[in-house]
């Protein structure tokens, strides 16, 4: 046997290269470049998102080979390899929509076959729109090799500091007659001016810096524009620090742990993030094995206040954030105040604290993050419900401008169409508590996002005056008095299921209850009268998610052993 058969950074690659009997193998790989000497290093998997699909995504394939030749220069062997994008922001209000928080676990599914398969020693995964970096994190998470996450880097804000849910919202008051079709047609035109997640704390800036926070991602990642030196530089060093984690043996195990998601956390609500990155950050937890619930963001939600003013909610863009220094001097400020966990360990070898030790400040004067001391929220936004609408909880996104407390009659939906249409046919009226049922992760299946009912809410100014729940979820781009990811959800026969038109439902976000005003025997009459639908698919890769999905309060995941 060979050194190089003996180094223990080759510890996947060298069971697939290595010696006599695997001479297919290596012609193979002859074929693809490999030359004498790179069977002798460490392979690192350069997993791209990269598609037309998106804007999201679309310059991710320069990104990759950014990737690679920063693992090659420091001594290892790139291989690209691309798993799938879909767009929320294309599919959204559509059927196609049931399959974005089902890419999520074909990306992770995806990632863990080919490393799996090829024997990658280690990984730099690379994402873009949402679902990806929860998918691509989780891919990771399952494989536990040496990696890095690379976040794609966000849009440029669009003419007239516009973004996708200016098109969404500008729809929605187009129906109310407070735009015209022109006004309309020039937001759609020059709202997404080229490659990049979508512009505001929605969710692909969420996660992204939940991963940083969580020490998953090289210091910076998150908050980077999209087409920028500063991106390709960041990938260029991801591929070089898979090499220092392969020499190092560290793991994402060593640095996704408990406290390390308390760190995200953290992160998440200082930054008014999307409710999605309960359901994504408890998904990621799981699959490593952090026993991570939604309770865990109320508690710290507790003592993390909101001091972001960024879109959805606020007036700022990521892209002005990146101007200011993105998040590490928030994170730094967190630190000082005793709010993260200092000792964690991150992809760069060393703790979150000796990364923050000489992040400077943000510049005197600027109005995105505000100091501690004058918080636009004392407690976190993201709320966890309970009561006789949500036995195992819900989540709402509630800033405080919209109130803190919604008591209505609920209008009852079965689908999201039905929904819009009514919204937009002037049915939807103020004081109406508009429930939408039937979207969770089976009963969709798929959990769809709520942008288009929610930004025609906005849309027709009714965002304070009506209140949206559902067992689907919500778009970090949507704002307004809504709660979703209502569980049990409807289709497992969840108190949801069980509201009639004109019932009273009250959502409380000071005592983070939603309840339905029925009696206890009341909601058992109904539940004896309830039926089950129909399941929507019967054959695909719906009905497989939907037969093998957990529900929402665990992550929506679909790789749940059978005795948890």
């Amino acid at each position: 046997m060979s050194d190089e058969q003996q180094d223990p950074r080759r510890r996947y690659s060298a069971p697939v290269v290595d010696g006599l009997g695997k001479s297919a193998s290596r012609a193979m790989l002859r074929a693809v470049g490999f030359t004498d000497e790179d069977f002798t290093k460490p392979q690192v998997g350069i997993a791209s998102t990269w598609s037309q699909v998106t804007p999201c995504n679309s310059h991710i394939g320069g990104l990759a080979e950014a990737a690679c030749g920063g693992a090659d220069q420091a001594g290892g062997k790139g291989v690209i390899f691309n798993t799938i994008t879909i767009s929320d922001g294309i599919a959204n209000g559509t059927e196609g929509m049931k399959y974005s928080l089902v890419s999520r676990e074909v990306i992770a599914d995806s990632i863990e076959t080919v490393a799996g398969c090829e024997g990658f020693d280690g990984l730099v995964a690379i994402g873009g729109c949402d679902k990806n970096m929860p998918g691509c994190m989780m891919g990771l998470a399952r494989l536990n090799r040496p990696s890095v996450f690379v976040y794609g880097g966000t849009i440029l804000p669009g003419e007239g500091h516009t973004d996708i849910v200016s098109v969404f919202e500008a729809m929605g008051a187009y129906t109310k007659g407070d735009m015209d079709l022109i006004e309309v047609q020039q937001i759609e035109k020059t709202a997404i001016p080229g490659p990049g997640s979508c512009g505001g704390m929605y969710t692909a800036n969420s996660m992204a810096s939940a991963i940083e926070a969580l020490g998953m991602s090289l210091p910076g990642s998150s908050a980077q524009n999209a087409v920028s030196q500063q991106k390709r530089d960041d990938c260029e060093a991801a591929g070089a620090a898979v090499l220092k984690l392969l020499e190092h043996d560290i793991k994402p195990s060593d640095i996704m742990t408990r406290e390390a998601f308390e760190n995200a956390i953290t992160v998440v609500i200082a930054l008014g993030g999307s409710t999605n990155a309960v359901l994504h950050l408890i998904a990621m937890a799981n699959t490593i094995g952090v026993d991570l619930s939604i309770e865990d963001f109320t508690r710290i939600g507790k003592r993390v206040p909101v001091l972001a003013d960024l879109r959805p909610s606020g007036h700022y863009m990521m892209s002005e954030l990146v101007e200011i220094g993105g998040i590490q001097p928030l994170m730094k400020m967190l630190l000082d105040a005793g709010m993260l966990h200092g000792s964690c360990l991150t992809v760069t070898g060393k703790t979150l604290a000796e990364n923050l030790a000489n992040v400077a400040p943000y510049p005197e004067g600027q109005r995105i993050i505000a100091p501690l001391d004058q918080p636009h929220k004392s407690e976190s936004h993201l709320r966890i419900l309970h009561g006789n609408l949500a036995p195992e909880g819900a989540v709402a996104k509630i800033t405080g401008k919209e109130g803190t407390r919604f008591t209505g009659r609920a209008r009852v939906f079965g689908s999201e169409e039905e929904a819009q249409a009514r919204i937009n046919d002037g049915t939807v009226v103020a004081g109406d508590v508009l429930v939408i049922r039937y979207e969770g992760p089976r009963g969709g299946p798929g959990m769809r996002e709520m942008l288009t009912p929610t930004s025609a809410i906005m849309g027709r100014g009714l965002g304070s005056e009506v209140a949206l729940i559902t067992d689907g979820r919500f778009s970090g781009g949507s704002h307004g008095f809504v709660v979703g990811h209502v569980s049990p959800e409807a289709f497992d026969g969840g108190p949801i299921a069980l509201v009639e038109d004109g019932d009273t439902i009250t959502i409380d976000a000071e005592a983070d209850t939603m309840d339905v005003h029925l009696s206890d025997e009341e909601l058992m009459r109904r539940r004896a009268a309830w039926q089950r639908p129909t399941p929507r698919y019967s054959r695909g890769v719906l009905a497989k998610y939907a037969r093998t999905v957990s529900s929402a309060s665990r992550g929506a995941v679909t790789d749940i052993p059978e005795d948890m």
